[in-house]
């Protein structure tokens, strides 16, 4: 994502398109809600959302009682409509990170790290190594990430970028320094628009 503007790019998605009308669109992120569910977190345990945007991941989050919730994306427009559609009351209890990942500087952990949406765009060596070196810093000892990521059978290109595609093996290769994998599985996602888009989701433990 370095030979354009990133940031412009995906305000304008934001802008330009009601939030059903893109292919990433959940109103029930069910897998995620599965994989975390499974993790039996407190309910103060701190957790991010890294490509979060708009995702309705944090109305579950919020309903289910969790009070330390941070999210994070390249667009303040994704946040807004988000914000809007949480309303002020709820959506003050969220710390939101204007930022592009790669960019990121945490400065506290999180017991939970959760992307389904950034993590694919990130298609040279060097941004994927990076985006491990801020993962491992920012989760805490026995904290988990949980990826989402387009698999081997899934789309080339999503908003019109092109994406890296992911199976165990490859996936392993990049996290296996600093985490264990607890359980993967492969999930197909029905975009609005009818069609399938196959994700390969895991669940790394910092060692």
């Amino acid at each position: 994502m370095s030979d354009f503007d990133a940031k412009t790019h995906w305000e304008d998605i934001y802008k330009t398109k009601k939030p059903d009308k893109v292919s990433w669109f959940q109103d029930v992120p069910k897998t995620s809600i599965d994989y975390i569910e499974a993790l039996q977190l407190k309910k103060n345990e701190a957790v991010i959302d890294v490509g979060g945007g708009d995702s309705f991941l944090v109305d579950y989050l919020l309903r289910n009682g969790y009070t330390d919730i941070t999210v994070l994306d390249i667009s303040k427009t994704a946040f807004d409509r988000a914000k809007e559609r949480l309303g002020e009351e709820h959506a003050k209890k969220v710390t939101w990170i204007v930022c592009n990942i790669v960019d990121f500087t945490p400065n506290r952990t999180y017991s939970l790290w959760h992307d389904r949406a950034a993590f694919h765009f990130l298609t040279q060596a060097e941004t994927i190594k990076t985006y491990a070196r801020l993962a491992c810093k920012a989760i805490s000892v026995n904290g988990h990430l949980i990826l989402g990521a387009f698999s081997t059978n899934g789309p080339k290109k999503c908003s019109g970028i092109a994406v890296r595609q992911y199976n165990e093996a490859s996936l392993q290769r990049v996290f296996n320094k600093n985490f264990k994998q607890i359980n993967i599985g492969y999930h197909n996602h029905t975009t609005p628009f009818n069609t399938t888009q196959n994700f390969i989701f895991c669940n790394f433990k910092k060692c």
